[in-house]
């Protein structure tokens, strides 16, 4: 009987349930350092479906999980980060796109995220989605972002226990202006590579493009991290684009990889971060862990 009863207990579903309660209590039990200064990253990639504004409200939601004060920037016209965060951004909603074409103050139209009272959002609308003509004839076009990014900051840095530890700006999947300002903006550049097939396809113009922006309009910008996303350990290939991955930029990969995961799609149609949609949930472990990770590296990591 007690054969049977071993047997039929040990699954790789229970292996995995067992597996996931012990990272959660791992994660459960550390506490997050702030770091010294506000960080701002950049959450950037030109390929389309690779995780990136599930990267920013996941993360975003992780660290604000942990106690740390965390303001998103959705600078995508689809607003989908927005949506993730559980804010308003119907049409006609104050959001970013009065602030990158009106001047409006960030203090104006930023929203805070109902699923943690440290968690803040500026929403983006689909009046966004002509922004990038509108600031084609504008005066500093490609610094309206980092002016009012600063101006807020240095308003909520009045006491410590208002300061951000970190800013996460969501892009669009191309490299106009909106990505422009938002690397601008920046300190750090996250890049979330999705391990399929031609995942390193446009990297290297995605990393001509911060370098340009660096020697032109923001020297403190840096690729600091890179995060693997979709990850299917069963797959030969996944695991050889990770290892290509690894090889060319060692010091800027993460160690965590964000699984394959149905709870992780779900969640937004929820209005929700799978870190409150289904905490218990692969997805949401790794997310948390590589929450972790990034704040562990409290300068942001090394350039390559």
């Amino acid at each position: 009987m007690n054969e049977g009863v071993t047997a039929e207990t040990e699954t790789p579903l229970a292996d995995e349930l067992l597996a996931n309660a012990e990272r959660r209590r791992r994660l459960d039990e550390q506490v997050f350092t702030r770091p010294p200064h506000t960080r701002v990253l950049t959450v950037a990639n030109q390929k389309g479906g690779v995780g990136k504004t599930t990267t920013t409200v996941n993360v975003a939601a992780a660290l604000a999980q942990a106690g740390l004060n965390v303001l998103v920037i959705d600078s995508d016209p689809q607003g989908n980060a927005s949506t993730a965060l559980g804010v308003d951004h119907h049409s006609g909603t104050p959001s970013i796109y009065e602030v990158f074409v009106d001047g409006a103050q960030i203090a104006d139209v930023v929203q805070r995220s109902p699923q943690f009272d440290n968690l803040w959002c500026v929403p983006a609308t689909l009046d966004l989605s002509g922004a990038e003509i509108e600031l084609v004839n504008m005066v500093s076009r490609e610094t309206r972002l980092r002016r009012a990014l600063d101006a807020f900051l240095a308003a909520q840095a009045t006491t410590e226990e208002r300061r951000f530890d970190y800013v996460i700006i969501d892009c669009p999947p191309s490299l106009g202006l909106l990505t422009v300002n938002a690397f601008t903006a920046g300190n750090e550049v996250l890049i979330p590579i999705q391990c399929e097939y031609y995942a390193l396809e446009g990297l290297s113009q995605l990393i001509k493009t911060v370098e340009l922006i660096k020697q032109h309009l923001n020297p403190t910008l840096r690729l600091s991290t890179i995060l693997l996303t979709m990850y299917d350990q069963r797959t030969n290939l996944a695991r050889q684009v990770a290892d290509e991955v690894r090889e060319h930029f060692p010091t800027q990969t993460l160690e965590t990889t964000i699984p394959r995961s149905v709870r992780v799609s779900e969640a937004p149609s929820y209005a929700q971060s799978v870190i409150t949609y289904e905490p218990g949930s692969s997805g949401a472990l790794a997310y948390r862990e590589a929450a972790r990770e990034i704040n562990d590296r409290a300068n942001g990591g090394d350039e390559q």
